[in-house]
């Protein structure tokens, strides 16, 4: 291993020289780590006997994360560590120990590798995980706005990949959002934080009480915002199309000021079709019955798994295939097929313009560009019509809404 003197990133031995510093790199034995007044287990302490920690990279309201050297390996990790007044609290405890079982059984490319799970001498309960290099999505949104669809394709492809090895085992993210989307070097996703997730699988500990919301508002389904217990995996169908649609439009697509004020709008209220809120980006209309049908707030009338959703992404963009192979295609070659589809899937939806209040045309309008998706663990991928009658849920549902915001105005006045 080696390290740059400036930084004190840690790099490979073939690496070279830092990319942030412009520094050549020293020999791990040649750098001492930099202590930080704030932080007192930066500049080298040993956490478990085992990991010497260099540096921050990330905070968070449950911990904090280091990037260390692993003195048995020779190998740089990152070590997730609780905050020491959130391990006092069981269930936040319970989470963290459930975040690193869950990973644990998730061998899969596209989903955070964990190494070990560490309660040290010092009562400091750690995750050991692989050390990735790159950023969150929610930081690529933030400093570009929208992203081309190519790119949003491929990501997709690879988070739906990801989340249907997750989906099999009956395990249910819930807190997908761009935060929890990490993009390595070349846009390789890997998911993070599974610290949140719903385990449907015969014998699974339940640590979160009925009517309980877990998750972020801005990328909730229904179900999740009123804590149903029978919540499944189109919950991630929901959260999967949200982060969609804002790395497209570069809006949420159910907005608000607090947090039941966009929980009100996501049970009771349309979203703006894709293309309307992105015509300035040039999101083409064809993707509009797809959310349509992924934000469906009957879990039953909605896109049944993720694989099919990143294929009717990929569809409405005029691609042919799957996202099995999107997840792997170069960016460039998928742009360019996008290119040459697209114009072909709006011509189609043209022609259709005469029936368009009817969901099986646009369906039609696809065909050319539609082939079978991988059925993964839910093998139906028939996405029946969008109910026009009130569901039965919506009363009970805006009564919830109102009884969180009442609840938060009395705390508030406390």
């Amino acid at each position: 291993m080696k390290a740059c003197t400036t930084c004190h990133r840690l790099y490979e031995d073939d690496a070279d020289f830092c990319p942030l510093e412009g520094q050549k790199l020293a020999g791990i034995d040649e750098v001492a780590p930099k202590p930080d007044p704030s932080d007192p287990r930066v500049g080298g302490a040993v956490c478990g006997g085992r990991y010497q920690i260099f540096r921050v990279i990330a905070e968070g309201g449950m911990g904090r994360v280091y990037q260390a050297l692993d003195r048995e390996e020779k190998r740089s990790v990152a070590l997730k560590i609780l905050h020491e007044e959130v391990a006092q609290d069981p269930v936040a405890l319970e989470r963290f120990k459930r975040e690193f079982e869950v990973s644990a059984v998730l061998p899969h490319e596209h989903v955070v590798r964990v190494h070990a799970f560490e309660h040290d001498a010092e009562n400091n309960y750690v995750i050991v995980m692989e050390y990735l290099e790159g950023e969150e999505l929610r930081v690529l949104m933030r400093r570009e706005n929208v992203l081309p669809p190519e790119r949003v394709v491929r990501f997709v492809s690879q988070v739906a990949l990801g989340l249907e090895g997750a989906h099999e085992r009956k395990i249910v993210h819930r807190d997908l959002k761009p935060d929890n989307v990490f993009l390595c070097g070349g846009d390789e996703v890997k998911l993070l934080d599974f610290g949140s997730v719903r385990d449907n699988s015969v014998g699974a500990k339940k640590i979160t009480a009925v009517g309980t919301t877990i998750g972020s508002p801005f990328y909730m389904s229904p179900e999740q915002a009123q804590g149903l217990a029978s919540l499944d995996h189109r919950a991630d169908v929901w959260s999967l199309a949200a982060i969609t649609y804002e790395c497209l439009t570069g809006k949420v697509p159910y907005e608000g000021k607090s947090g039941p004020q966009i929980l009100l709008s996501i049970m009771t209220r349309p979203h703006r079709p894709p293309s309307e809120v992105g015509r300035a980006h040039g999101v083409p209309r064809s993707l509009d019955a797809v959310m349509d049908h992924a934000f469906a707030k009957d879990p039953a009338q909605r896109i049944p798994t993720v694989g099919a959703l990143a294929d009717r992404i990929g569809h409405a963009y005029g691609l042919e295939g799957s996202h099995v192979a999107w997840a792997r295609m170069p960016q460039a070659e998928l742009g360019e097929r996008i290119r040459a589809g697209l114009p072909g899937v709006l011509a189609r939806l043209e022609e259709e313009q005469g029936t368009a209040g009817d969901l099986s045309a646009l369906d039609a309008a696809f065909a050319g560009a539609a082939v079978a998706s991988e059925q993964g663990a839910f093998p139906e991928d028939d996405v029946a019509a969008i109910p026009t009658t009130r569901p039965r849920w919506l009363f009970p549902a805006i009564v919830f809404v109102v009884l969180v915001a009442l609840a938060i105005v009395a705390l508030g006045a406390r």
